[in-house]
């Protein structure tokens, strides 16, 4: 019985492995430099948006710091 086994996990491995290349082959490619230039016009167009670059309001900072209260 285990001698049925060896094959058939051998196979499953291979049918998996057969699947996951057709799958990767299937994938659009598109050159580096294509890549580069729309990585970089996404970044120009939404760096308005992006809180590292802007800054983020103190009033909206949930990570500000405490304010210390001072009972005179």
């Amino acid at each position: 019985m285990s001698n049925n086994t060896v094959p058939n996990s051998s196979l499953a491995i291979a049918q998996k492995t057969v699947k996951q290349l057709r799958l990767e082959a299937s994938v659009r490619r598109i050159k580096v430099s294509q890549a580069a230039a729309e990585l970089k016009t996404f970044c120009l167009q939404n760096a308005h948006k992006d809180p590292l670059l802007t800054g983020v309001p103190s009033s909206d900072n949930p990570f500000r710091p405490p304010k210390s209260c001072v009972i005179l």
